[in-house]
């Protein structure tokens, strides 16, 4: 029987004219806590017509509008009820529920890592309900693409096919909450976004106007926190878990939960399609990937990759930070007729009901409908370089489609750094050759843009240029000079390209590096460079990807070892993949350094775990550049080294 709630309120619910019907109801958990959730169906009776059942689960108000789910780049973002009923008019029932202790739903809200259980105990019961035909589908973006891959570790029978959109981790430790060992700060601005709308502050209004009144960008500045002394000390629940994550800095037994670690427990995913979407700016890029990947190779059903140049789920906006893309970018209108239709045709192919007809008459971009490619990706680049009316850099792009990930035209190039700043094929033949800086923790490099989402007002993901920061950077210090003009960051280039350069796959630095610290921190950027115009007279340094590694994990990221100072050590810095058109005249720029601050928490140099230590020291940190130590950059070209020879 289904439990629908008893209160009047709660019967069937007429909806824009009774064309939807909307029931809540309460659904148990293992641990006997009821979780809300709300079934939208095509007739007050859904008994009457079972149906595959459409599943939504998120922290963020099961009723609440969200600027994720914008569907065409030309119209509003639709409200819940009309989401629902296009897939109810589709002959989907559609539930959307609230995660445990968020919106009304019972229990304690912990992020992440309860997301599993209570993901597999919805789809079993779903599957028990007259309405459902046994069959289960989840879509969502972000937590609520997070969720789906956690039911899925946990084996999850009646998981039927899921839309993963800018999330579901392959490991959080990897990417989303550590990146090479260190502490993605985004993490806290979600913990004080959201803060904001919890329960505990709905029920409290002075707690709510505390929240309210966090001076985040001050907080930032005294980093690191204690417990009791972070703008979260009066809300508990949100300073523990946070915390938690904090400290938790070594790849152990936190990690491997399932709801993060999805390359653990792929075994356990049910044998179903899965499409994964993401974007060249989302901190999700190489879960995404690896999702896809892994699935593909594993499962028999097939799993599909869609790549976009947007920001965390910004897939209606033809723009990322300062950059535009062009009209070619948005999913509307180039991979389908709207988001709505994109899901729907997909899930009505994964599930089979292609015969069913299309429900508004055009297939036009439909990629339901004939071969769907394994792979589409957009490839950055081609623009011409000048402002747009919105103050943006035209940058361009267009969408290729492929049998697999990295391209089949690409292959691994190697780009050697050398003190003189150049990148070169030539592998260096110098006996002792490097470059030293001064790192200190209280300067560092500040964030201009990137794969960063949730980071207001601190940090703003997307495409900017790193020739220009200015007041709007956290930490950037008039005159705002560009970021090679620090003596902290060693700036690499290509020569003028002679043509143009495609790159799309991984990227990664191997470096060989000293430093007097016995332990800290060295970044890569891969930016770029287009040359002066009229509008841009200084260019347009356009950051692509950036990674970090944390050195006393250089060799494990389960039992860290500090650096002996003035040894030698190559270590692997990794960076999301990207895809782009470097065009005739630009050049191919890698930053190196060693912060990134605040998308990443800052290395006290000291050998102590960042979220504990109070003391911070300057690190004098070398790049080895000679015959020995080849320290180069990692990256997919079309074409191979050919493209640059």
């Amino acid at each position: 029987m289904t439990t629908y709630e008893t209160s009047p309120t709660c019967r069937p619910e007429p909806l824009q004219g009774g064309a939807l019907w909307r029931r809540t109801l309460r659904i148990p958990m293992r641990d006997g806590i009821q979780l809300a959730a709300d079934l939208y169906s095509a007739s007050p009776e859904p008994e009457a017509t079972a149906l595959p059942v459409l599943l939504e689960r998120t922290p963020y108000g099961r009723r609440a509008q969200r600027g994720s789910d914008q569907d065409r780049s030309d119209a509003p973002v639709p409200q819940p009820e009309d989401i629902a009923r296009h897939f109810t008019q589709a002959r989907y029932h559609v539930v959307r529920q609230d995660c445990r202790g968020r919106g009304d739903s019972e229990g304690t809200f912990v992020k992440y890592l309860g997301e599993g259980p209570d993901g597999a105990d919805t789809i079993a019961w779903l599957r028990n309900q007259p309405w459902c035909d046994g069959r289960v589908v989840m879509t969502g973006v972000s937590y609520s693409a997070h969720v789906q891959a956690a039911a899925a570790a946990e084996g999850a029978p009646g998981l039927a096919a899921m839309f993963q959109d800018s999330g579901g981790f392959s490991c959080a430790y990897d990417a989303g909450m550590r990146m090479g060992g260190a502490f993605e700060l985004k993490q806290v601005t979600w913990a004080l976004r959201h803060a904001v709308h919890s329960p505990e502050a709905a029920a409290d209004p002075v707690l709510a106007e505390q929240l309210l009144r966090v001076d985040a960008t001050g907080w930032f500045g005294a980093m690191p926190w204690r417990p009791g002394c972070t703008p979260l000390r009066h809300l508990s629940a949100y300073e523990d878990f946070l915390l938690e994550q904090w400290r938790q800095d070594t790849f152990g037994d936190y990690y491997r939960n399932p709801a993060i670690y999805g390359r653990g427990f792929y075994d356990r995913f049910p044998d179903a399609p899965s499409l994964h979407m993401g974007s060249w700016y989302d901190p999700y890029v190489r879960s995404t990937i690896e999702n896809f990947t892994a699935l593909r190779e594993l499962k028999s059903a097939p799993s599909y990759l869609v790549m976009g140049p947007w920001t965390h789920g910004h897939h209606c906006e033809t723009y990322a930070g300062d950059v535009d893309f062009g009209p070619r970018a948005t999913l509307d209108g180039n991979l389908g007729p709207s988001y709505l239709e994109f899901r729907r045709r997909w899930f009505d192919r994964a599930l089979g009901r292609e015969d069913e007809g299309d429900h508004d008459g055009n297939d036009e971009g439909d990629p339901g409908n004939g071969d769907l490619p394994a792979v589409r990706y957009f490839l950055m680049g081609g623009g011409d370089g000048r402002r747009d009316a919105a103050g943006r850099m035209r940058h361009g792009g267009a969408w290729r489609t492929d049998t697999q990930w990295p391209p089949a035209s690409t292959a691994p190039v190697a780009l050697y750094l050398t003190t003189g700043g150049a990148l070169t094929l030539a592998p260096p033949t110098a006996a002792a050759a490097s470059v030293t800086y001064d790192f200190d923790p209280h300067h560092p490099v500040p964030t201009m843009g990137g794969q960063v989402t949730s980071g207001e007002p601190v940090m703003t993901g997307g495409a900017h240029d790193q020739n220009a920061p200015d007041a709007r950077v956290y930490g950037a210090r008039a005159p705002y000079l560009p970021l090679d003009s620090r003596p902290d960051v060693i700036s690499l280039t290509t020569p003028p390209l002679e043509r143009d350069v495609v790159m799309a796959g991984p990227v990664s630095a191997r470096l060989h590096i000293s430093s007097t610290a016995p332990d800290t921190d060295f970044t890569i950027k891969l930016i770029d460079v287009h040359p002066p115009n009229a509008d841009y007279p200084h260019g347009f340094a356009m950051n692509l990807t950036d990674g970090i590694a944390r050195c006393r994990f250089h060799r494990s990221y389960e039992r860290p070892e500090l650096l002996i100072p003035g040894e030698t050590y190559e270590i692997e810095v990794t960076a999301p993949d990207t895809a782009n058109r470097f065009a005739v005249g630009h050049r191919i720029r890698l930053d190196v350094s060693s912060s990134n601050f605040p998308r990443f928490d800052v290395n006290t140099n000291t050998g102590e775990p960042e979220a504990a230590t109070r003391r911070t020291a300057i690190a004098v940190n070398t790049v080895h550049m000679d015959a020995e130590h080849s320290s180069h950059l990692r990256v997919w070209l079309e074409g191979g080294a050919d493209a640059l020879a």
